[in-house]
């Protein structure tokens, strides 16, 4: 990555080399180009400051261009546009398959700043703690906000603690409302795989008396999705507006595991049953999960006088999944063949509430422009866990159980006050923003129902003990029952001057006090000067902070292990648990970052091409430890006092990294005169991170042999778990009432890590086409088809050495998943 750097200097000199060219080239059209004029309110804090003027990267999305990208999930309209965002569909990963994590610069998920008309947005109460991207994170659920109800999304692409607080290291998502007084859309669409896929087929048993398949490759027709929504405009009383939005989803899962090689039932007479030749061996859910899902949204406004201005939102999101966990087969010691006969799929079915509210009023207090205001938001998982049982409760085990479920609340006050000030000194006002925010957090848990979690103490037929709790996801017990809260205050100074015609400079410092961990600072500068018109060179340079999440610090949850017959509890541990601090857990602090970026911009004409490289270095990352299991932690344990105490892991700090990378963005709008106008974007990330340094904790350390804390798996799923590169052509063609997309997208390789090399399973680079065409019948009529992955691209297949059952085709870690081809049509009515 440092000749990534180096390669982009040489492209800013190339550039200045090449202005004086493109200066002569003709003027562009006046009208055109204050179409590409874009204000944005993120990363600055100067009104009419538009995107190709600020001091840092920021990308804007409108709500049209959203509806051109085709696809319904903010998320992953977010992975398409930008250059370096990335939206992973992983599956077989509980709770993660409900609420997938998106991710900036090849940062954690929770490193990334959500905004909701840049007021802080709640995140959801999920803990991701399976092999995924994201590991030991807890992120905003982007698609809890319906892309209907959004009238453009600013995304900066720089860290900003200092000017917006924690999570602010990778950068900032401000999604911004429609403000709509009439008007409205009414748009419903379908959409379903038709693909085919290759598999790996593994070696059979000895003996057996099944076929291996005709062929190894399926065609699937499969994961239909159904949606509707709506957004309308609506006068409230004289000088006010209320703009409303509704959305249904109903999609259903898809299925790409490959060819079940193990014998499945009980040997008859030492031969094996008649029923496996008959026996359905593609029995596993790997793909997208059944989903159901009702978002409603609102937005308000009423002008009270010239000065002062209420505002207002509120939102709900019911959303239903279910997705599936591992096969057991009839003849696991995990069934209940009374109950089984034939193996069962366990289903996990989590039911996700997600409600917001946030209310506030703006006015001007002599020269200051004031605005205050009031957020609520919370998010409620609760777990079903369906077709599957307790093995400890033998064959009157019930088939259903509640889990139990986790919860996550947050209340934001903010005051800001925003003025400028003329000053001799400078070329342009000073501008000079100031505030403070109080934030209160909660964080729950609740136990299930006692079957999903108790041992009834039915043996299994080795004798030994059977494992507690319901199969695939034990129940949440008594003990592990939560509910924490915490207190954060932070005050920032904000100031952004033209110091020269040419020079643009701003500074920014924040406070914060936490009542958990304590008090961070965070400063940041950044520049831009403008040579001429079309080039101009910007930087930054700040620290940042993550705090860690109540999640990270207060989540528990326990699951019974048993070594030679003897139960041991493996939790995973709050830090402040005793048996966690016998472990070596200590308080978890804030991770620390150090920023700094390097860009050009450069408009020629219709032309604007933004290059900016960036590093960001992080110091005490969070993340989960591995499961200390080893027989000498029990033994070290049992010294201790904790008898029975199996280990389990917890949350630490201590994982420095290293990012560096570089984003380019290339835009021009075409006039074809007669035959209609073409946009063309092309983006590019390129980006690598190294792990320079893991957490070490010394009584661990010192046992014979020592357990692993942060494998090389969680080492190499933080440097090549995302793509090292990702290329996207993006081309928007509109002639009077026809229109069409075109977009290819390149990923670059990444890695599905092993415990060793030999276990290691790369993914090449791939190339995803996607198309659309759209036809305006009126003013009130509008229709589309199109198709994503319309070459029907899959990651390559994971090794048998890897995925010796045959169950597991693909890599949780895919970029862009592993369902194939989508065919869709949209038809919209305007009113």
């Amino acid at each position: 990555m440092r000749n990534a750097v180096t390669g982009f200097t040489s492209i800013v000199v190339s550039s200045l080399l090449m202005q004086t060219a493109v200066a002569q080239a003709p003027p562009a059209d006046a009208n055109e180009t204050a179409e590409l004029i874009e204000l944005v309110v993120t990363g600055t804090r100067v009104a009419d400051r538009s995107a190709l003027d600020t001091a840092v990267p920021v990308d804007v999305i409108n709500s049209e261009a959203l509806t051109n990208l085709g696809v319904s999930e903010i998320a992953q309209a977010l992975s398409i546009a930008l250059p370096s965002l990335n939206f992973p569909r992983p599956g077989l990963s509980d709770g993660t398959d409900t609420v997938r994590p998106a991710t900036l610069r090849g940062l954690a998920p929770d490193q990334t700043l959500v905004l909701l008309n840049g007021k802080r947005r709640h995140s959801s109460a999920l803990v991701n703690l399976n092999q995924t991207v994201g590991r030991g994170s807890s992120a905003v659920d982007l698609n809890t906000i319906p892309s209907a109800m959004v009238r453009s999304i600013e995304v900066l692409r720089d860290g900003a603690s200092a000017q917006y607080g924690s999570d602010a290291i990778a950068g900032v998502i401000n999604l911004r409302l429609r403000e709509n007084s009439s008007g409205g859309d009414l748009t419903g669409s379908y959409g379903y795989r038709e693909t085919s896929y290759d598999f790996l087929v593994g070696a059979r048993p000895a003996g057996a008396n099944y076929p291996a398949p005709a062929n190894t490759s399926r065609r699937r027709n499969d994961g239909e999705v159904v949606t509707a929504s709506l957004w309308k405009g609506l006068t409230l009383g004289q000088a006010g507006f209320l703009t409303v939005a509704a959305e249904y989803k109903d999609g259903n899962h898809t299925e790409r595991g490959g060819y079940d090689v193990r014998r499945q039932y009980p040997l008859v007479n030492g031969g094996f049953d008649a029923r496996e030749i008959t026996f359905n061996r593609f029995n596993s859910w790997y793909g997208e999960p059944d989903l159901t899902q009702a978002t409603l949204f609102a937005n308000a406004g009423y002008q009270l006088n010239d000065s002062a201005k209420l505002y207002g939102w509120a939102s709900y999101q019911n959303r239903k999944v279910k997705s599936a966990g591992f096969y057991r087969i009839a003849d696991d010691a995990r069934n209940v063949i009374q109950i089984y006969p034939d193996g069962f799929l366990p289903i996990i079915a989590p039911d996700v509430g997600d409600y917001a509210a946030g209310g506030g009023v703006t006015w001007k207090l002599g020269d200051w422009d004031m605005d205050t205001s009031l957020v609520f938001g919370k998010n409620i998982m609760s777990y079903t866990i369906e077709n599957t049982l307790n093995r400890s409760i033998g064959p009157s085990s019930k088939t259903e159980f509640n889990a139990g479920g986790i919860g996550y609340n947050q209340i934001v006050l903010n005051l800001s006050a925003v003025r400028p000030v003329e000053m001799s000194m400078f070329f342009s006002p000073l501008n000079i923003a100031v505030g403070v925010e109080a934030r209160r957090e909660g964080f729950t848990i609740t136990e299930g129902e006692p079957d999903s979690y108790r041992n009834g103490g039915v043996l299994l037929p080795s004798g030994l003990p059977a494992a507690s709790g319901s199969q695939v996801f034990a129940g949440f017990r008594p003990t592990d029952s939560t509910n924490e809260h915490r207190n954060a205050v932070g005050v920032y100074a904000d100031f952004e001057a033209n110091v020269t015609e040419k020079f643009l400079a701003s500074a920014a410092i924040r406070g914060e006090h936490y009542s958990d961990f304590g008090s961070n600072a965070s400063g940041k500068i950044s520049a831009r000067y403008d040579f001429v018109p079309a080039f101009a060179l910007r930087g930054s340079a700040q620290n940042g902070f993550r705090a860690p999440s109540l999640q990270q610090q207060f989540f528990r949850t326990a699951s019974t292990n048993f070594v030679n017959g003897i139960p041991f509890d493996v939790l995973t541990f709050p830090v402040s648990d005793p048996i966690a601090a016998a472990l070596g857990a200590q308080p978890l602090d804030a991770e620390k970052s150090i920023n700094f970026s390097l860009g050009a911009v450069m408009q020629f004409g219709l032309l604007s091409l933004t290059v900016d490289a960036y590093q960001i270095n992080i110091d005490d990352r969070i993340v989960l430890s591995e499961n200390l299991t080893s027989a000498p932690v029990q033994a070290y344990l049992n010294g201790l006092g904790f008898a029975g105490a199996g280990g389990g892991r917890f949350f630490i700090n201590g994982v420095d990294t290293e990012t560096q990378g570089v984003d380019i963005v290339a835009r021009y709008p075409f006039n074809l005169t007669t035959a209609g106008k073409l946009d063309v974007t092309f983006t590019a990330n390129f980006n690598q991170t190294d792990v320079t340094k893991v957490p070490v904790i010394p009584q661990l350390a010192a046992l014979s042999p020592a357990p692993a804390l942060f494998s090389r798996i969680q080492v190499l799923s933080l440097e090549d778990g995302e793509p090292s590169n990702k290329q996207s052509l993006n081309l928007s063609w509109t002639l009077d009432r026809i229109g069409a997309t075109l977009r290819g997208t390149h990923y670059g390789r990444t890695l599905f890590p092993g415990s060793t090399v030999a276990f290691d399973t790369p993914d090449g680079a791939h190339t995803l086409i996607d198309i659309e065409g759209r036809f305006t019948f009126n003013d009130h009529f509008k229709a589309a088809v199109g198709a994503e992955n319309v070459l029907d691209e899959y990651p390559d297949p994971v090794p048998l050495a890897v995925n010796a059952t045959g169950t597991q085709s693909f890599s949780n870690y895919s970029p862009f998943g592993r369902s194939g081809r989508f065919i869709y049509g949209r038809l919209t009515y305007s009113f």
